[in-house]
């Protein structure tokens, strides 16, 4: 479990919501609590006390040059413990948070340099567990939303709060 004071850069996607709202329905346990539908670009990211002036600053220039993209949730994946939502359309951008601050492992480096985009539906549950999950989310697929800005979260004592909202620009 992460620590307060962890930070992540995610990308909201409320047209998923469904998707958390089916996985819910099985076993709320199943969805992180605190933050919405979303995509992660980079966690854990820079110590909340490490957020300077200038590293927001960098994260706004960041996220200023990219279009804001379409994405179009329709691969549902399905693995030991997980249900996920793949995201191919937040590859580069993921990519971009990642290239600009190598020095942090996305993950801790539990998935490589370069995980894949993707949005968490459901973590933890038996595989039955998951598949009801998923069978209950495939229904809804596809799922479509316009990707507006770069998220900045701070998990605090009181759960996870924003800190930055960076809108895309391109």
């Amino acid at each position: 479990m992460p620590e307060p004071g962890t930070t992540a850069l995610v990308i909201l996607l409320p047209a998923a919501e469904p998707a958390l709202a089916a996985a819910r329905r099985v076993d709320p346990a199943l969805v992180r609590p605190g933050l919405p539908a979303h995509v992660t670009a980079l966690y854990p990211f820079l110590p909340d006390g490490a957020l300077t002036d200038e590293v927001l600053a960098e994260v706004r220039s960041l996220a200023a040059a990219v279009t804001p993209p379409e994405v179009q949730l329709a691969e549902l994946v399905v693995a030991p413990g997980f249900v996920a939502l793949a995201a191919p359309a937040l590859q580069a951008v993921a990519d971009a948070v990642c290239a600009r601050w190598p020095e942090v492992l996305p993950y801790g480096g539990r998935f490589g340099p370069r995980p894949v985009a993707h949005l968490t539906v459901a973590m933890g549950g038996s595989d039955e567990t998951l598949e009801r999950v998923a069978g209950d989310v495939r229904p809804l697929l596809p799922l479509a939303d316009r990707a507006k800005s770069l998220q900045l979260v701070a998990l605090t004592d009181r759960g996870w709060e924003p800190r930055l909202e960076a809108p895309f620009g391109g």
